[in-house]
């Protein structure tokens, strides 16, 4: 008989967003009038249609593979070379920032590689994860038994932005404009964060999958834009959300050169040899359509459609915060980030106040708890959807009152 990996069995039965759609589906065997009425704002998948620039890249694609002179079989491990110019260009030489094309690995998302990273780096690490936080981090930690995991508080007070501890730690993971909370980090406190990874010779792993929603002067859109930070971060990123992937699926991940990893003997390597042998074993690259249609975006109709797309579902968290502030129910984010984070009124649960709006408004949102012991009395809101059922879920949340 084969043995388990027995770090499996640490983890709850379900992940958060499995949980959520269990609840849901209960709810609806048992109320099958109502829960036609339903109007999700839990997960956050996008509801509009991909941009046109995208589209009219993926036909084009799609009609090259039908052709002998231009289909396409195995592609690079790390991403087409068009691809990755267009990223390394439109996203960091554009604002200034020294990053190679070579430096940039095509994946099918920043979920994935957040878990994948972890292929290479070794055991016995302190690792530094905020709390409350996007599930991925911590389940893929123990999953993979990486190392002591400890936790940094976000709380109403810091503004869920937890700033570096008093101890060391060698593996950090930041995510700005953050999931949950709708948090984003000033220059300054990045600044700290970078100063205190070079101190500590520890690696940061920068989820950068919301920075296209970043709407407010002076916020860093990109880890790179704080000096030293291309010698201590690695910076993750999806297109999932600003170019609607999310069932196309393509990311990107930055690995420059110049971020160092030892060995238990002290001896030092670069992660990026070391991520670009993970990828050519275990990954055979984001196909051809998808990575043409992920070029599309950075052209000057995509950038456009981009920015329309994105401004949609910013206006979305713009009419959810209309109807928290009528309701006298203090929140975060939904400025520069899609998601708003919501005080639970009345002393209730997450989950309690989950079932209330599943129950008495036929709304799902996600119960803060999942993301962690600080998001308890929290729920987070989606702006992922559709203008009407927007507007008819603020005027249910209005009426509760």
């Amino acid at each position: 008989m084969a043995f388990i990996n027995e770090n499996f069995l640490k983890l709850s039965e379900n992940y958060l967003f499995a949980e959520i759609a269990k609840r849901v589906e209960a709810y609806r065997a048992a109320n099958p009038d109502k829960a036609r009425h339903l109007i999700r704002c839990g997960i956050g998948d996008v509801t509009e249609p991909l941009p046109q620039a995208a589209v009219a890249a993926l036909h084009k694609a799609a009609d090259e593979m039908a052709a002998r002179e231009t289909f396409r079989g195995y592609g690079p491990e790390s991403g087409y070379d068009f691809l990755r110019h267009a990223i390394a260009e439109n996203d960091y030489r554009a604002r200034g920032l020294s990053i190679d094309d070579d430096e940039i690995f095509v994946s099918d998302g920043s979920k994935c590689d957040c878990a994948n990273f972890l292929d290479i780096v070794g055991s016995g690490n302190r690792i530094a994860i905020p709390n409350p936080v996007y599930p991925v981090y911590v389940d893929t930690n123990v999953m993979a038994g990486r190392g002591e995991v400890f936790f940094l508080e976000g709380t109403r007070e810091n503004g869920f932005v937890p700033m570096p501890p008093d101890c060391p730690a060698d593996l950090i993971y930041l995510c700005f404009p953050n999931n949950p909370t709708g948090a984003v980090a000033s220059r300054p406190q990045l600044e700290a964060w970078v100063a205190y990874a070079r101190r500590h010779n520890a690696v940061i792993l920068f989820d950068g999958a919301y920075e296209a929603f970043i709407r407010s002067p002076g916020i860093p859109h990109s880890i790179y834009e704080i000096p030293g930070a291309e010698s201590c971060a690695i910076e993750m990123h999806s297109f999932s959300k600003n170019g609607g992937f999310t069932g196309v699926r393509c990311g990107f991940t930055v690995v420059p050169k110049t971020v160092m990893g030892k060995t238990s003997d002290g001896k030092v390597y670069p992660f990026h040899a070391l991520w670009k042998r993970r990828q050519s074993t275990k990954f055979n690259g984001v196909s051809y359509p998808v990575q043409r249609a992920a070029e599309a975006l950075y052209s000057s109709e995509g950038q456009a459609q981009v920015t329309v797309l994105t401004s949609f579902y910013m206006e979305n968290a713009r009419l959810f915060a209309q109807a928290l502030t009528s309701l006298g129910w203090p929140f975060s984010g939904g400025v520069d980030a899609p998601y708003l984070w919501v005080r639970v009124p009345d002393g209730r649960s997450s989950w309690d106040m989950f079932s209330h709006l599943l129950e008495d408004a036929q709304i799902v949102v996600t119960p803060g708890v999942g993301f962690g012991s600080q998001g308890e009395g929290f729920f987070r809101i989606s702006s992922f959807n559709a203008r009407a059922s927007v507007e008819e879920a603020c005027r249910r949340l209005v009426s509760l009152r």
